[in-house]
């Protein structure tokens, strides 16, 4: 399984992140993968927006509000199966009127047959 996270990462106000996985080892995928985003911010206002590929997995949705590391199983965001050669877009829009951090984790793990 491959684990791309981050930490205190800042969402200016009124604006959306870019992808945050460009450019990390499992953002495209290689194999039939189990995809799983955990996700908390530091205060409400924090959405996200997960793409596998063309599908949106999620769209502009809330996350905890825990001001924290995400923890299994209570900051649980969504899960997917993603296709081999499907690019994960990952991205956190800010609803309010003052920057705010979010911490995330997507974990990939390949499917076995």
């Amino acid at each position: 399984m491959a684990r791309m996270s981050g930490s205190s990462l800042s969402v200016a106000a009124n604006a959306v992140s870019a992808n945050v996985l460009a450019g990390l080892v499992d953002e495209i995928v290689t194999r039939w993968s189990a995809v799983r985003l955990l996700a908390a911010g530091s205060a409400a206002g924090i959405n996200v927006a997960l793409l596998a590929g063309k599908r949106s997995v999620i769209n502009d949705q809330a996350v905890s509000r825990a001001n924290r590391t995400p923890i299994l199983p209570d900051d649980i965001v969504a899960t997917a199966v993603a296709r081999p050669g499907e690019r994960l877009v990952l991205t956190f829009r800010n609803t309010t009127a003052g920057a705010l951090t979010v911490d995330w984790i997507v974990d990939v793990e390949p499917l076995r047959r």
